[in-house]
């Protein structure tokens, strides 16, 4: 079981397509960065975090909750890279690359959302790093 954000791969992969999609949109003009731009750069970072605070929660129902909010949050990064793709913000290389990160994290955040609770409720208690004596 994931016990530290050091550990969290899928976290991890998050963190790295939040600042790579921060890098391209900081270079874009005014309108775009307030449009676009910040729909996208806050969805992109949304995975990540919703992957962090389900983590830090208690209760392994929690846990997958947010999770599930993080993959909504990633189908939302997706949508916004098609729009940025479609209106020449970025270009079809770094789209390409970007929606094949996005997937990959899509396929390991489907795999941990399956892991979790998958042992017993209480079992989660345990090896909580919040309830240490626990």
């Amino acid at each position: 079981m994931i016990s530290s954000l050091d550990d969290f791969k899928t976290y991890n992969q998050a963190m790295e397509l939040g600042e790579e999609v921060w890098d391209v949109v900081t270079r874009w003009k005014f309108f775009e960065k307030d449009t676009v731009g910040k729909q996208l750069v806050r969805a992109a970072d949304s995975i990540a975090s919703n992957l962090s605070e389900g983590l830090g929660r208690y209760h392994y129902r929690e846990r997958k909750n947010f999770s599930y909010y993080s993959r909504g949050s990633l189908f939302e990064t997706k949508t916004w890279l098609t729009k940025a793709r479609n209106r020449s913000l970025i270009d079809r290389a770094k789209f390409e690359s970007l929606i094949s990160k996005a997937d990959i994290i899509g396929k390991m955040l489907n795999g941990y959302i399956s892991s979790i609770g998958v042992q017993e409720p209480d079992a989660d208690y345990g090896s909580n790093p919040a309830f240490p004596n626990a």
